[in-house]
């Protein structure tokens, strides 16, 4: 389905001294807690005079139960006036028609859809019907789970209805894996979603892939090298009392700093590059992370290999399971078929994988450790 989004130059505003040219950034607090602290927050970071959009939590249903939950109708408030006295555009994050309704009500220029409400259907069509035929702007969060298709699910519902003001959001992913960072960035998927939806702006939020504002740099730039069209970073008047995400938050000061050392490069259309050399190291530059990433996968794989091969040994079960490797043969070129991949390159490639695969469980069901060393046979 072609989804023909509205470039965002042509709804969202400048700012007054943007820090790089035609690159989105939005930031502000992970919830509006008071009236002050909205108010701190948005004239410290309207001052630094880079940022288009101001955001801010008004709803927030946490994981567990019995913690602060957002100021809701009453934070839309404090940020209308927050709005008033800096002029900058705000964004609050919805769930439900109500939700809709409600920002409506205060001035909200943009609402945008979480990780978890992305991942439900229902509650997307739902605002989608809501936000028909208002002037909002809607941003897409991708879902919790790695699924590039719901993700792109969300704003084919949102098309349908109508909207046009339309910008992706990538935050990261919940894959289980152990890392030093909140939720695993996965880069294949944005870039997967930037060649199936070409025409949507994306944008990525380093906050929430980080959940610690120390990786936050690294993160942002990464995001930038491989084409990101900008940044959503929450900012805090003093973030280490901030009632909710306390660790990825900055002071709009450090933001300030974060993005005055990034390495900006101009977004534009491929058929108008001033230079074909420096179009062609962003695009080896891009290739280079995607093989690390590719790779730090690939170290994932074989971990979970080690850990089968352990229960097979436990169990005194035969390393090599026919019927099991024909299913997963089966998917893998399935999927390969829909991603536009050869099909006996992505067979030849899980053949390598699947000898790899057995050599290690073989050692490990013969009680060899991978660096040679034997263990007692029992």
């Amino acid at each position: 389905m072609h989804i023909d989004a509205l470039p965002w130059q042509a709804w969202i505003a400048a700012p007054p001294r943007p820090i790089a040219k035609d690159y989105i950034i939005i930031a502000g607090p992970c919830s509006a807690e008071t009236e002050k602290q909205t108010r701190d927050a948005a004239m410290q970071i309207s001052s630094l005079g880079c940022v288009n959009v101001l955001r801010a939590g008004i709803w927030k249903p946490r994981t567990r139960a019995g913690g602060f939950e957002g100021a809701g109708v009453e934070g839309l408030k404090w940020l209308q006036r927050a709005k008033a006295a800096t002029g900058m555009m705000t964004a609050v994050e919805v769930a439900n028609a109500q939700h809709v309704e409600d920002c409506l009500r205060h001035g909200v220029d943009i609402v945008w859809i979480g990780a978890r409400t992305t991942g439900n259907p229902f509650s997307v069509q739902e605002i989608a019907d809501a936000v028909k035929g208002t002037t909002l702007g809607v941003m897409v969060k991708n879902p919790i789970s790695p699924d590039l298709e719901l993700w792109i699910g969300a704003f084919e519902r949102l098309a349908l209805a109508g909207v046009r003001k339309l910008v992706a959001i990538h935050r990261g992913f919940a894959t289980g894996e152990k890392s030093d960072l909140r939720n695993a960035p996965t880069w294949s998927i944005p870039m997967q979603f930037r060649e199936r939806l070409p025409h949507v702006p994306l944008i990525c939020d380093p906050s929430h892939i980080c959940g610690r504002r120390d990786k936050l740099a690294s993160v942002a730039q990464k995001s930038l090298d491989l084409g990101a069209g900008g940044l959503m970073i929450e900012s805090h008047p003093t973030p280490d009392e901030a009632w909710t995400d306390a660790k990825q938050q900055l002071t709009p000061r450090a933001l300030g700093d974060l993005l005055n050392a990034l390495s900006w490069q101009a977004q534009q259309d491929d058929a108008l590059s001033n230079s074909d050399l420096n179009r062609l190291e962003a695009l080896r530059g891009a290739i280079d992370r995607v093989d690390e990433e590719f790779l730090e996968l690939l170290a994932a794989r074989l971990n979970l290999v080690r850990d089968i091969g352990e229960y097979k040994r436990h169990h005194q079960l035969d390393v090599l399971q026919p019927a099991r490797w024909k299913e997963v043969m089966e998917r893998r070129l399935s999927l390969g078929g829909k991603l536009r991949l050869d099909a006996a390159f992505v067979a030849e490639m899980f053949e390598r994988l699947h000898g790899e695969s057995l050599k290690t469980q073989m050692a490990i069901v013969s009680s060899e450790t991978l660096d040679g060393q034997m263990v007692a046979a029992k």
